[in-house]
């Protein structure tokens, strides 16, 4: 069963460890969602903006949480069932209490502050992965600490995958290929383009609940753009009731999340015989995407890929109809860093992951795009294997 141990804890308290000794700082503090869970594998289940969250990794010792009260349970679940990382855990109310009460989450700063002097972190310096309100207020408590914002230098934490995640974001990769198959069975002229895409995940999850029961599984996405919408990457905004129609071009875009890792996975086709236009452009793409999955080397460039891509479009003539970067890394969530691969100088990293989408968008004809998660190494690694051929992508 693809679930992460505490072999990837390990993995990534190395990393925080050698961030610390980079930033000269004494603990690490997670704040956002994303990170919460980077640092713990508890998959957060409130919105951090609104109900603060902290997980203080220290350089030596053990880390703590300060969580909300509605984690009450989940956390329970989470420990039980052995998952989380972290566990000693500080909960807060957010409703007046009159048996068994908890610090008020207007008394936040002074329960955080009280929490990191008791961990003798109170003298410390410490790095954020973003600005905090509770922190700075708890700072004002414990004069001597240091804190500083590291966001960016957090964000390289997450750029390289242990090999759990990426056999995790294997199993999610093989379920959405066989997603994909079920797309080219149900796609035909008439039929409501947001009901296909409903049926989709339906079928999604039935799978899931086949392969990795008892895991923790969503559908991030079952989501399709047809005909001259698809020109748009991201829809016109008039999806209610549009219908596939005979000669339609179709994108769709497939992102499962398993046990916190995602994958994408997205696949153009065509409702009846396209003709040599759209031929034409959907080569260009697959062409591309392929260009970019080669250039995904250790030690090349991260903006190789993105240029490997484009130089095959510019040659097929369509480079006016180019939206977007050729792609994204992918892992916690469905964007993650680098953001900037289009103009990232920096070498690539063996296991890194990335999606590689190269799109042309005609307007009134539509959207080309295919979407494959490629792993970088010395060679390589593609995790969707969903056909990528002209007879396939034809339904009708």
């Amino acid at each position: 069963m693809p679930k992460l141990t505490k072999a990837v804890w390990q993995y990534r308290h190395e990393k925080m460890v050698r961030l610390m000794d980079e930033l000269v700082v004494d603990a690490l503090v997670f704040t956002t969602a994303d990170f919460f869970q980077f640092a713990t594998n508890f998959h957060t289940d409130v919105q951090p903006w609104e109900r603060p969250i902290f997980a203080v990794v220290p350089r030596q010792g053990d880390g703590f949480l300060v969580m909300n009260e509605l984690s009450t349970n989940h956390m329970r679940f989470s420990m039980e069932a052995q998952k989380v990382w972290v566990t000693d855990v500080t909960f807060y109310a957010e409703h007046p209490m009159l048996e068994n009460r908890l610090p008020l989450i207007h008394q936040l700063p002074e329960l955080l502050a009280e929490r990191l002097k008791a961990a003798g972190l109170h003298r410390s310096r410490i790095a954020l992965d973003a600005g905090s309100s509770v922190l700075a207020a708890a700072q004002r408590l414990l004069p001597d600490l240091n804190v500083r914002v590291a966001t960016a230098e957090f964000r390289s934490l997450r750029w390289q995958k242990h090999a759990e995640e990426i056999k995790v974001m294997e199993a999610a990769a093989s379920l959405s290929d066989w997603i994909q198959d079920r797309y080219r069975e149900a796609i035909r002229p008439g039929r409501l383009v947001q009901e296909l895409d409903c049926a989709m995940s339906s079928l999604f999850v039935q799978e899931a609940a086949e392969r990795f029961p008892g895991e923790h599984f969503e559908v991030i996405r079952c989501w399709t753009l047809s005909g001259p919408a698809s020109a748009s990457p991201h829809g016109d905004g008039a999806s209610c009731g549009a219908r596939i129609r005979e000669g339609d071009v179709l994108v769709n875009i497939v992102i499962p999340r398993l046990n916190g890792l995602t994958i994408e996975n997205e696949r153009t086709w065509f409702c009846g015989r396209p003709d040599d236009q759209k031929k034409a452009l959907w080569t260009a793409a697959c062409n591309a995407t392929t260009a970019a999955v080669e250039a995904a080397v250790t030690g090349r460039p991260v903006c190789s890929i993105d240029a490997a891509a484009q130089s095959v479009i510019e040659r097929a003539g369509f480079a006016h109809h180019i939206r977007h970067r050729t792609g994204h890394a992918i892992g916690i969530v469905h964007h993650e860093y680098p953001e900037d691969m289009a103009f990232n100088q920096r070498p690539l990293m063996t296991n890194e992951v990335y999606s590689a989408e190269p799109g042309l968008y005609v307007y009134g004809v539509g959207g080309f795009r295919i979407d494959d998660t490629v792993v970088v190494g010395p060679t390589p690694g593609v995790l969707t294997s969903t056909p990528k051929s002209l007879e396939y992508a034809t339904v009708g």
